[in-house]
């Protein structure tokens, strides 16, 4: 499924297959968050009957992200936990609505639990998977993107959303990150999955510094060979360094979009789908010259 090389400089040059849509990277793309639950740290409960959903998803058609990124389960620290049904409750009638209105919209399911994959490919097709815990909180996961081929984003963290926080012990973070994925990766290759993308998980088992030393040194993820997401998008990294709060963020989200660009990145996960893009064309004025 999956399609790559490198060329001398060892850029990534990639891309993968969902359902018939062919995605590729040889240039960034944006992902537009549309958050299904009641409590997620800056948009939290605004997405949660049809009507909203469905004008929160053209906005982000409209302004331009390639895919649109559905959670239905809160993923902030010390988010409260729920079941697989209630997850489902919310993600089902909105993978519906979207799907039936929007056909061509490549979809992203952010969940860590098997089941809803595989709910979600048997019930609406083909998507992307975007898993917070890379597969350490579901073990079945890996063996569930392999037998659906579906690409799939291995995030890094550490414990839980519920006490992650706590866990943010690290002897050499950069190679402990790689590491994690270099395994992950393997482990999926070797069950037959091809199409993954990797996410440092910015603030998830991460201090202030940790997140500053990632994005300061994204190129170590090169070694990898797989596109890169990064989700800085309105973050507590950026108002509890520059002030304010998740809502003053959106200066700081851009500054550190296109940092992020710069060091490597292949897709940003945001809330602002719109100066994301502009970013990115923006970055790609420069680059292609």
């Amino acid at each position: 499924m999956q399609k790559y090389k490198t060329n001398s400089s060892n850029q990534k040059i990639e891309s993968i297959m969902c359902a018939k849509n062919l995605i590729s990277f040889d240039k960034p793309l944006v992902m537009g968050i549309l958050n299904l639950t009641p409590d997620s740290f800056f948009d939290g409960g605004q997405y949660i009957d049809t009507d909203s959903i469905l004008k929160r998803a053209k906005q982000i058609v409209d302004e331009g992200a390639d895919m649109i990124d559905l959670g239905a389960y809160s993923t902030r620290p010390g988010a409260k936990n729920i079941d697989v049904e209630e997850e489902w409750r919310r993600m089902q009638p909105a993978l519906a609505c979207i799907r039936k209105e929007f056909p061509n919209a490549i979809l992203s399911i952010d969940t860590f639990r098997s089941e809803i994959v595989r709910r979600t490919v048997n019930e609406f097709g083909l998507c992307i998977v975007n898993d917070i815990s890379g597969g350490l909180l579901d073990d079945k996961m890996y063996a569930t993107i392999a037998e659906l081929q579906v690409p799939y984003i291995m995030m890094h963290m550490k414990g839980t959303p519920q006490n992650m926080q706590t866990h943010t012990d690290y002897k050499d973070l950069m190679k402990e990150i790689v590491q994690f994925f270099s395994n992950g990766v393997k482990q999926l290759n070797d069950l037959g999955a091809k199409d993954i993308i990797i996410d440092p998980g910015f603030g998830f088992a991460k201090t202030l510094d940790h997140n500053y030393e990632i994005m300061a040194k994204l190129s170590d993820f090169n070694s990898l060979k797989c596109p890169l997401l990064v989700g800085i998008s309105r973050k507590s990294m950026i108002y509890k360094l520059v002030g304010g709060a998740a809502k003053d963020s959106l200066n700081g989200t851009t500054a550190l979009n296109m940092t992020a660009l710069m060091g490597g990145a292949n897709i940003l996960r945001v809330h602002d789908v719109k100066e994301a893009v502009e970013c990115v064309k923006i970055y790609n004025k420069i680059q292609f010259q």
